[in-house]
């Protein structure tokens, strides 16, 4: 079996596109073989800036001959049905065979397709590869209509085996395949043969290229260490930049050069970012200080002078970009110590959604939703209020405007130059956090408290204007901002009732869409929601005091905002089932409890649907669930043929046998247990309490039968399986689960 080697040459290809169209070139070619009957034993592709490459071991040297047998039309069949079907087989009439069939006779072609060499095919799976390439961006260049990401220079396609090498016969666009290839371009630019993957590989090393990006990468974190430490520094992990690194050098050759002392004072992060983004280079960092004294960078070539030159201008360009990043700390430390309010004012300029007003109408939302909060998480509103004020106020700063990606941390800086509490600064940070289920969850009283306020506005705000995700399409990431806020709530043990500040930030979201919204009429409805914690009274309330007709648009707030608020808390209830996924907690547990009342707290939730899924784990909760639904079904079915409700209490006078007795008694003593368990939401105890009637209704329904022909006894048993209902029912609803 014949090894087969491809690689695509060309001019550099960025870095980020190269590990995708590795594997895309994997993909197209080994489907288009195996599809022309051409398998193989494994397949790598590995890829350099320079080119792409395949290879396929262990691969067919012919595919298979084919036998195909058809049926065709009934024997005696019009001349153009098998004239037709002659067509189609590609044979003769003197080649059917008739046959005998239920149906009479009829005839039938037998086809034969012939295999045909690995080199026939693979030339045409190649070329039909290279035309139609999935590169996100390509160019054309010459005369031809030939697209690649970078103009393709060559095309290396050998099959080789013990006899040795042979070239696949191809020409793309006026490039003919070959079995030559050129290794790095300055260090060793001349073209060789090669006869098998493992002389590619050789001979490309000697010329200064490292086919592996892996090898790449690992060359580069390990000198990159030992230079580092050598000088008794650290260098700053960045996964990420590693692997762009690699996939700019085809030779690494790893230098650590010093930055200007007059940038060391910089914050790191400001360091870090602009040498990153702006020259991809590795933060070197003092482990005493933690700043910032040094960078890596990696060269494609070695040099005489032991890339001192590269160095030097490397450093020179360094100097030019900090000294941007230190103007622009310079200024913005300016501003903040003289007046930090400046950049929150300067926010009025700047549009949040077309819908939802400005930057520092939405700063206004989220501080009134602060100190509403504030009580629930434990935080003081008054610093609250503040802190959610100066959150954003780094997104009008030089700083953040040159690098978004320090949108916050800068703000912790200013804060804090500002004269402001460590606290405070802290949030500027925070509260953007979590950003996905991996990242950290603040866990200090301010910083989750605006954290909750951002992300309750940005959910609020766009289910006000109709701007929810739908399937894939989430331009606003408000999945992520709902996972934020059910961390948030369970990771720091919050209780509150998300349906009382859904309703407050709607109506605020309502003012900022509407402007005939009466100002006046709207804060007594926020004053009354924040006392009563009830959207319905609170309205009721405020309408009822006034004397002339409210405005149509106030009156429309009756029905839109229970509305959204509603489908707002199904949302989130969609995203806990996705969340509680993963520890196992079927969607059908969770609706059990989402049933009850109280499913807005997603604490309470959340720990009533753990404790049920342990239960229902149990024999003594499976086999419940089983006789609930039992007991459920037989006293619904009833209920619906007599046309009254069995819910007016069981007498145990009535009782006929001892398991009817004791179901009784265990009814009774489940319901005093579980009712002060509920109360004190003690989940595990109800849920457990629950399980315990098992064997009591088993015993029950294996002995009575509840649709007897006595009356009075039919009414009572009835009656009694409406107390398994209900007692049941006071835990979770059980009708939900599956099974």
């Amino acid at each position: 079996m014949p090894d087969l080697l491809i690689e695509l040459f060309s001019e550099e290809i960025p870095a980020r596109m190269q590990t995708r169209a590795g594997e895309d070139l994997k993909k197209r070619i080994t489907d288009g073989l195996v599809e022309a009957g051409l398998t193989y034993a494994g397949a790598a592709a590995l890829t350099t800036p320079r080119r792409l490459t395949l290879a396929i071991e262990g691969l067919l040297a012919e595919s298979p001959t084919i036998r195909e047998e058809r049926k065709g039309p009934k024997v005696g069949a019009p001349d153009k049905a098998i004239e037709g079907f002659l067509r189609g087989a590609g044979l003769t009439r003197e080649q059917l065979e008739e046959r005998d069939t239920p149906k009479g006779a009829v005839y039938f072609a037998t086809i034969e397709k012939a295999g045909r060499p690995a080199a026939e095919i693979v030339a045409e799976v190649l070329e039909a590869t290279i035309r139609n390439f999935p590169w996100p961006k390509s160019m054309r260049w010459g005369s031809g209509p030939m697209r690649w990401v970078r103009p393709l220079h060559s095309i290396l396609c050998i099959l080789s085996d013990e006899a040795g090498a042979q070239v696949v016969p191809l020409e793309v666009e006026g490039i003919n395949a070959g079995d030559t290839t050129s290794g790095h371009r300055f260090m060793a630019p001349d073209r060789f043969s090669v006869t098998s993957f493992d002389d590619y590989a050789a001979k490309l090393k000697r010329a200064f290229v490292v086919l592996n990006p892996a090898d790449r990468a690992e060359h580069i974190w390990n000198d990159a260490q030992n230079m580092a430490f050598a000088a008794g520094l650290e260098v700053v992990e960045d996964k990420g930049l590693l692997a762009e690194v690699a996939g700019l050098v085809e030779w690494p050759v790893v230098l650590m050069g010093q930055i200007d002392e007059e940038f060391l004072e910089l914050p790191p992060e400001v360091l870090q970012t602009s040498m990153k983004e702006h020259q991809k280079f590795f933060s070197v960092r003092n482990p005493k200080t933690g700043r910032i004294e040094r960078f890596i960078t990696v060269a494609n070539r070695e040099t005489a002078d032991n890339g001192a030159t590269i160095l030097a201008g490397n450093q020179k360009v360094l100097s030019a970009r900090l000294a941007d990043a230190k103007f622009f700390w310079e200024n913005d430390l300016r501003v903040a110590k003289s007046d930090i309010a400046q950049w929150t004012r300067a926010l009025e300029n700047v549009t949040f959604h077309n819908k939802l007003g400005t930057q520092a109408e939405r700063i206004d939302r989220i501080a009134a939703l602060a100190r509403e909060l504030a009580p629930v998480t434990g935080a003081d509103a008054e610093q609250a209020e503040k802190a959610a004020r100066l959150a954003k106020a780094d997104l009008s700063s030089e700083m953040v405007y040159e690098f978004p990606e320090l949108q916050g941390l800068m703000g912790r800086y200013y804060i804090e130059a500002a004269g402001e509490d460590a606290a405070v600064a802290a949030v500027a940070q925070e509260h953007y956090s979590p950003l996905g289920p991996s990242d950290d969850v603040p866990t200090a009283p301010l910083s989750v408290t605006v954290a909750l306020a951002d992300k309750l506005d940005t959910l609020t705000g766009f289910w006000a204007i109709d701007e929810k995700p739908t399937g894939s399409k989430d331009p606003f990431a408000l999945r992520r901002a709902a996972l934020g806020v059910t961390r948030l709530i369970l990771e720091n043990d919050l209780r509150l009732s998300l349906d009382r500040f859904f309703d407050s930030q709607l109506i605020r979201a309502e003012s900022a869409i509407n402007e005939a919204l009466p100002e006046a009429k709207v804060l007594d409805l926020l004053e009354e929601i924040a006392e009563r914690g009830v959207f319905g009274a609170a309205f009721q309330t405020v309408k009822d005091r006034i004397d002339d007709l409210p405005a149509a648009a106030f009156l429309e707030l009756e029905k839109k905002v229970p509305d959204a608020s509603d489908d707002l808390l199904s949302f989130f209830h969609d995203r806990l089932k996705v969340f509680l996924r993963d520890e196992g907690i079927r969607h059908d547990i969770i609706d059990a409890c989402i049933a009850m009342e109280g499913n807005d707290d997603l604490n309470l939730l959340v720990k009533r649907a753990r404790a049920l899924n342990e239960v229902i784990a149990t024999e003594d909760g499976e086999n419940l669930v089983q006789g609930f639904k039992r007991a459920n079904n037989i006293l619904t079915q009833a209920e619906e043929k007599d046309g009254v409700e069995y819910s007016y209490g069981a007498d145990v006078k009535f009782a006929e046998t001892d398991s009817e007795r004791a179901l009784f008694a265990a009814l009774e003593q489940a319901q005093a247990d579980i009712e002060p368990a509920m109360k004190a939401e003690d989940f595990p105890k109800a849920m457990a309490t629950m399980a315990g009637l098992r064997g009591p209704v088993d015993a029950f329904f294996d002995e009575v039968q509840v649709n007897t022909d006595n009356d009075i006894l039919r009414r009572n048993r009835l009656n009694l399986l409406s107390q398994i209902r209900q007692v049941c029912s006071s835990v979770a609803d059980l009708s939900k689960i599956e099974g």
